[in-house]
């Protein structure tokens, strides 16, 4: 992840949605992916509050807008810290996956990091339901993400959507997931 040509090999995330946005128009943000490293590694995700005003209820990575003179870095643990109480000093920064561009009109930079545990999360109720995990043997699944179309302001559009017993991750996050499977597997 920290090798711009083997980044280069993997590619824009496929599902990148923002045609319609002029790139000065984007809002700059990054999120933390965080690798917990259980003796069964995971990925940290969260289930956005249902009262915020944009996405809702919906699965991503702790993460939000990179502020004047932050780092992308920076951003994402401190978001991190914000949304889930996550002790900044426990991220081992590793790289960046590619960068995603969304139909909402953002710039997102996925930072991953390892994390070891215990991470004794306090959500913010007012940002984050829930913070839950992901088994990475499920990323590393090849056959897991599956290929959805659905209409969305008068288009086609094709999106990932990963396996979860309780939560649907798509859109941004899910693709992001695509891009760290195909890091970590080489391909």
């Amino acid at each position: 992840m920290a090798d711009p040509a083997a980044l280069a090999l993997v590619g824009t995330t496929e599902f990148n949605d923002s045609e319609g946005f002029r790139a000065e128009a984007l809002k700059h943000a990054a999120v933390l992916v965080p690798i917990v490293l259980h003796p069964q590694p995971s990925i940290l995700l969260t289930l956005r509050a249902a009262k915020l005003s944009a996405h809702a209820g919906q699965v991503s990575f702790p993460g939000g807008r990179i502020e004047a003179g932050e780092t992308p870095e920076a951003a994402a643990v401190r978001e991190a810290a914000e949304e889930v109480g996550l002790d900044p000093r426990l991220p081992e920064l590793l790289g960046r996956l590619p960068e995603h561009h969304t139909g909402t009109g953002f710039h997102i930079t996925p930072v991953v990091a390892l994390v070891p545990p215990p991470l004794n999360l306090v959500a913010d109720p007012r940002e984050v339901e829930e913070p839950f995990e992901l088994p990475l043997s499920v990323i590393l699944d090849p056959e897991a993400p599956e290929r959805r179309t659905a209409e969305w302001k008068g288009r086609t559009r094709t999106f990932w959507v990963w396996p979860h017993e309780r939560h649907y991750i798509w859109g941004a996050t899910a693709a992001i997931l695509v891009n760290l499977a195909r890091v970590l597997r080489g391909h």
